[in-house]
């Protein structure tokens, strides 16, 4: 038995090595400085010439603090918008009966396996359709960013679960109380699955913070420029200054961490919240 937790343990660090090399290795590449070859083999992790100077030239090259704030205008409403419209969603089919709720379940489950990509077209049209674009205004602009992401299958069905794990007997008592259907959901269900709002929320934040693909297709102003898109503008059409690039994927991490860190004691129990019924 002990041969075998040690060969589960080796196993282990092993992938947690290959997992977060990618990310000592930007590190690395943020602090070198512009004498010392980054692409040098065997690589070497510990600079030869330490800096940050790649740090303080990435916040003057590009309007880092513009890209910050639209990075969070998008990221807060689009978690925002998901804990509410996923709950709300989640609730009719975890905890009420009506004709056609396996249809609506299933329904909705089977879009996971439609990739956004898929859809990106249609969702454009429509967007170009209610002028949600930022040559229209900023606030049409955030709209055309967060209203595409503002709910989706994986919350409702985490949701759904959270919900499902909580006993019968606490909606009767509140029924018993005079509480409404309202009443029900907003003060007594949903105190009860912070734990899964909480994990809905940073799957979220970090879907939202990440995100490259559709604000570089929807944007066209340097002013609503996201940070991933921002940062992607250090890199030239015929060289690029990885330096800066990795110090600014480094400088955009650190709100997914400490986003992370403000709700990890949520984190484990709203994971096993999910997998309680079926």
């Amino acid at each position: 038995m002990k041969l075998k937790n040690a060969f589960s343990h080796i196993i282990l660090i092993i992938v947690s090595l290959l997992s977060v090399f990618p990310f000592l290795w930007l590190i690395s590449t943020s602090l070198k400085g512009a004498g010392e070859n980054i692409f040098a083999y065997p690589p070497n992790f510990i600079p030869a010439d330490f800096t940050f100077e790649n740090y303080t030239g990435v916040w003057a090259r590009v309007n880092f603090l513009r890209y910050f704030f639209n990075s969070a205008v998008v990221a807060l409403f689009t978690v925002i918008l998901n804990l509410i419209f996923s709950s709300m969603a989640a609730y009719p089919l975890a905890r009420m009966d009506f004709k056609g709720k396996k249809i609506a379940f299933f329904a909705t489950l089977a879009t996971i396996m439609v990739p956004f990509q898929a859809i990106m077209l249609p969702v454009y049209l429509i967007i170009l359709k209610f002028n949600l674009i930022d040559s229209v205004g900023a606030v049409q602009g955030y709209l055309g960013l967060i209203l595409p992401f503002a709910v989706n299958a994986f919350g409702i069905f985490l949701m759904r679960q959270a919900f499902l794990s909580i006993p019968k007997e606490m909606e009767e008592a509140a029924i018993v109380d005079g509480c409404n259907s309202w009443q029900i959901f907003f003060k007594v269900l949903m105190p009860m699955v912070k734990p899964t709002l909480a994990i809905l929320a940073i799957f979220t934040f970090i879907g939202s913070w990440g995100e490259f693909l559709w604000p570089s297709i929807v944007l066209n102003d340097d002013k609503m420029f996201t940070l991933p898109v921002g940062i992607n503008n250090l890199q030239g059409m015929f060289s690029s200054n990885w330096r800066y690039i990795a110090a600014g994927s480094i400088i955009s991490i650190i709100p997914i961490i400490i986003f992370f860190l403000s709700l990890q004691k949520f984190f484990i129990s709203g994971e096993n919240e999910g997998a309680v019924k079926g």
